[in-house]
């Protein structure tokens, strides 16, 4: 099993070139949460040449894709980026450094906690515990520790709430800010002027440091989220063992290694670099890659992929690939691309979140007027819900009241949880998916897999193992020799696995012109002294050809029963002789097709072999005849899942990434089941980096769950703020409370979003 080079999806990178962009990184400072990530991204895409951008919120930082070098314009980004409130710098183009991937956001989040409690927990324990809230001495204690806090861990929020104001936006730092000042502000004057009554000092402190609390664990779980990206990160090692051409050999950093260089590799070393061996034979656990427990046995002229382990042999390779043409460092931006890309339904958050921050503080101006200008119907209105809520204790001063309900209104209603519904979700279940060697494109493939109703396999390399062998032949021109000799020769330039098995029959070289592939249907070329057309395909092909094949009528009929598939070979519009290639089908083939149907989902069959064989295989997995189609080019795939789409199906497609792109494109939901060297020249949803047949129905199954996680989020961060201003506009929620509150809703969407991880297919 190989290891994928991915490719840009055409399908869903509007615009991109298929070459490899060039590159950009950028530290972005000022971003607090996942709608600062959604400004700063959708800002930068928004300049012209930009292909793709992803955007870190731990690393704070921005990985820019340029669609082209003639088209890179770094200034423009940079400003696009100052203008909805954030600072952007550019960083250095090599990978990031170890010391770059420390979680800055994390620790960032963690002084904040400890200024936070050291400054609040004194003030919890005078008023809580040992009653001092009235006497004078601690409301000036209270007033300095406030203060600290507010200075160094609330100049955060501050400074993000005063960089939106400037460009005339606001986020969560806004309402934090708002709730906090009001809170401190009311207190600073009441205890300057003399005021009687309480001061809300530690109510100020504490939505500071809970809020704090709350970014802390949110990026403690987002960063366990990210464990299989992280682990991807860390699979290359960082020197490599280079030999010189003298044969001497020396330690050097895998950054510059060449492509064509010779790296040695001992037995239980991690290889640094994709390459192909030159000397040696070993077994390689390539599991972090492909998720394929079974080590794969490489030999001369195999192809090896950076972070993979040799396990058992010495070996020598010739660098292949280096940097980011590896295919360790595509499927990084694969899951990266994952990560940052943003469902459709998310739209929905967003609509919501973008007019949200204006809203509540009209919300929280209604309710402090109401609190403080119609007191009496105030209370009385809390009152009488008290019995049907739980008791509520609201200042009886209007002007307390008016200043702690703003408060209180502005906390709870920050949208974080609603932000982070979506693209925590879409985290955890492309990191669970990874982890299974599952790559998904992006975020609008799970809305896909949730629509479909109808899938639909090809037979070789999905359905069948792929490795097929000629069972018999017969001939009808000539003898047995050239036959074999014609047919092999023909067959040796082609990658497919029913060429392949016929390129077997011999070695000796080829003297053909003229060689060409007909893409699902058979190879043709020109004898070199005849000049004679001789074609080696599929028996629809042919017979499209003009070619007379009831000669073999019997053949067919015999070896078709038993599940081979039929080639032909044929001189100009003569029968040459057919060959019986059989294969067998995977073992977990028939196992996925109960799985999918228990889904409810319709199972197809479309392949280019005969009928007789695509029914043979169709009873072993269990797909039902009529839903059997053979004889099929590949284009006509495309058109089969058009038809089926018209009919109101959902269609995925599942093909071996080589002769079924346009089926792959045309499909609601395009998944790859083969090699890595197939995989980048296809246009599929889901790369499959495991060929084991059983990933289909996991692939569709965690989409699908991963779906239904954002839905849950999204219904929990609606409901939390539906009820949660409207109980804080009422009074029975304390601007503490509310702090604990929002920061509670940020962990329970989190935390949904982690079980992920932990999804198993159920039988």
């Amino acid at each position: 099993m190989s290891a994928p080079t991915i490719e840009a999806n055409p399908k869903h990178a509007s615009g991109q070139s298929k070459s490899e962009p060039t590159r950009t990184k950028l530290r972005i400072s000022g971003m607090s949460c996942v709608n600062c990530v959604r400004h700063v991204s959708e800002a930068i895409q928004s300049v012209a040449g930009v292909s793709h951008a992803a955007v870190n919120l731990e690393q704070g930082l921005a990985d820019v894709r340029w669609v082209s070098e003639a088209q890179k314009n770094v200034p423009a980004v940079l400003t696009a980026v100052k203008e909805v409130g954030y600072e952007a710098t550019v960083c250095g183009q090599a990978s990031l450094s170890a010391a770059e991937q420390k979680d800055h956001h994390q620790a960032g989040w963690q002084l904040n906690l400890w200024i936070g409690v050291l400054g609040t927990a004194p003030l919890m324990l005078g008023e809580w515990v040992f009653g001092f809230g009235m006497e004078p001495w601690f409301q000036w204690t209270s007033f300095g520790l406030a203060t600290l806090v507010q200075t160094f861990a609330g100049g955060r929020f501050y400074r993000g709430a005063w960089n939106q104001l400037k460009v005339g936006s606001s986020n969560m730092d806004t309402l934090v800010a708002l709730g906090s000042t009001t809170a401190y502000g009311y207190s600073v004057w009441a205890l300057f002027s003399g005021w009687p009554g309480h001061v809300y000092f530690m109510e100020a402190a504490a939505i500071i440091t809970l809020i704090s609390v709350g970014h802390w664990f949110e990026a403690r779980t987002s960063a366990r989220a990210s464990t299989a990206l992280r682990k991807l990160l860390n699979l290359a090692p960082p020197v490599a063992r280079r030999r010189h051409p003298d044969g001497s050999e020396d330690e050097v950093p895998v950054a510059e290694l060449q492509v064509n260089d010779r790296v040695v590799l001992r037995p239980g070393d991690r290889i640094p670099t994709d390459g192909e061996v030159l000397e040696g034979s070993s077994a390689v656990d390539e599991s972090m890659l492909t998720g394929e427990s079974t080590p794969t046995e490489k030999g001369l002229g195999d192809n090896v992929y950076g972070g993979t382990v040799n396990l058992n042999g010495r070996l020598v390779l010739r660098v292949r690939a280096v940097g980011e043409d590896t295919a360790l460092a595509q499927i990084i931006a694969a899951v990266q691309r994952a990560q940052s890309s943003r469902a459709n339904i998310q739209r929905l958050g967003d609509r919501v979140s973008s007019v949200f921050v204006p809203i509540v503080v009209v919300i929280a101006a209604g309710a402090a007027l109401w609190w403080g200008l119609a007191s009496d119907q105030a209370h009385r209105v809390n009152a009488g819900l008290q019995p049907y809520l739980w008791r509520a204790h609201v200042p009886d001063n209007p002007v307390t009241a008016a200043f702690i309900i703003a408060a209180a209104v502005l906390i709870v209603a920050c949208p974080c949880a609603m932000g982070l519904a979506t693209p925590a979700a879409i985290m955890a279940g492309s990191n669970a998916a990874a982890e299974r060697g599952i790559l998904i494109r992006d975020g609008v493939v799970l809305e896909k897999a949730g629509s479909v109703s109808a899938v639909i396999f090809d037979k070789t390399g999905t359905l069948t193992a792929g490795k097929p062998a000629v069972a018999g032949m017969i001939h009808f021109k000539d003898n047995q020799g050239n036959l074999v000799k014609t047919a092999a020769a023909l067959a040796s330039h082609s990658n497919h696995p029913l060429s392949q098995a016929i390129a077997r029959l011999s070695s000796e070289p080829s003297h053909l012109s003229e060689w060409q592939e007909i893409r699902g249907a058979g190879v043709q070329a020109k004898l070199p002294d005849t000049e004679q057309l001789v074609r080696l395909g599929s028996l629809g092909w042919l017979r499209e050809s003009g070619i007379d094949l009831s000669r073999g009528k019997a053949f067919v009929e015999q070896w078709s029963a038993e599940g081979a598939s039929i080639l032909a070979l044929a001189v100009d519009r003569s029968l040459f002789g057919l060959f019986a290639v059989k294969d067998t089908v995977k073992p977990g083939a028939a196992k996925v097709v109960r799985q999918l149907n228990r889904q409810g989902l319709k199972v197809w069959l479309v392949t280019g072999d005969n009928a007789l064989t695509a029914a043979s295989i169709a009873r072993q997995v269990g797909i039902a005849a009529e839903n059997v189609f053979a004889e099929v080019r590949p284009e006509q795939k495309a058109e089969f899942v058009k038809k089926l789409q018209q009919r109101g199906e959902g269609v995925a497609f599942v093909g071996d990434g080589i002769n079924d792109a346009p089926a792959l494109e045309q499909a609601d939901l395009g998944i790859a089941v083969t090699r890595a060297s197939d995989i980048a020249r296809e246009a599929a949803d889901v790369i499959l980096l495991n060929s084991e047949i059983e990933a289909v129905s996991e692939s569709i199954g965690l989409a699908r769950a991963t779906l239904r996680n954002i839905k849950q989020n999204l219904f929990w961060a609606f409901f939390y703020n539906a009820a949660g201003i409207p109980l804080a506009a009422l009074g029975f929620m304390s601007p503490v409370l509310c702090a604990a509150a929002m920061a509670l809703s940020d962990l329970v969407v989190i935390g949904n979003a982690l079980r992920l991880r932990y999804w198993r297919w159920k039988e």
